[in-house]
């Protein structure tokens, strides 16, 4: 598949804005891994291999699990994820798919027992963000790079 159009050369703007609130969000108070986790449950969701690789990589890097990273898609039916991770995966999948239901009032209380509002808010902002470069990349069908 080809590159479609170059969103970064033909409306910087917009990648300076996306840059913008990468960098506010990098340095929020949930770990680096489930940083990791929402960007890769979304991307899953969102079918955007270019952010899986990437973000799988990262998960790596910062000490994630292959087993936990292999079995993402299946958080509900495994025990390898705690009861924080899951909180914030429900969230992640609700915010990600919201046309279907919005985001239900379980989902959010189950993420208030473990996250501050604050956090909840930067789990939201995280959320969004990687859905928007998740759609970016899918529809400019952004070339994976090759990790070898």
């Amino acid at each position: 598949m080809e590159q479609r159009v170059n969103i970064a050369k033909t409306f910087p703007e917009a990648y300076k804005g996306m840059y913008a609130l990468s960098a506010a969000l990098s340095s929020i108070s949930i770990t680096p891994i489930q940083k990791e986790l929402i960007k890769i449950r979304a991307s899953q969701i969102n079918r955007c291999a270019f952010c899986l690789n990437m973000h799988t990589q990262g998960a790596l890097k910062y000490g994630e699990t292959q087993q936990r990273i292999f079995l993402l898609n299946a958080w509900r039916e495994t025990g390898l994820f705690t009861p924080e991770e899951k909180a914030l995966l429900a969230l992640t999948e609700e915010v990600t798919l919201i046309s279907r239901h919005g985001v239900s009032d379980e989902a959010y209380k189950q993420a208030q027992q473990y996250f501050t509002d604050e956090q909840i808010t930067h789990i939201i902002m995280s959320i969004v963000l990687i859905n928007a470069w998740n759609r970016i990349a899918v529809s400019t069908l952004l070339p994976v790079e090759d990790s070898k």
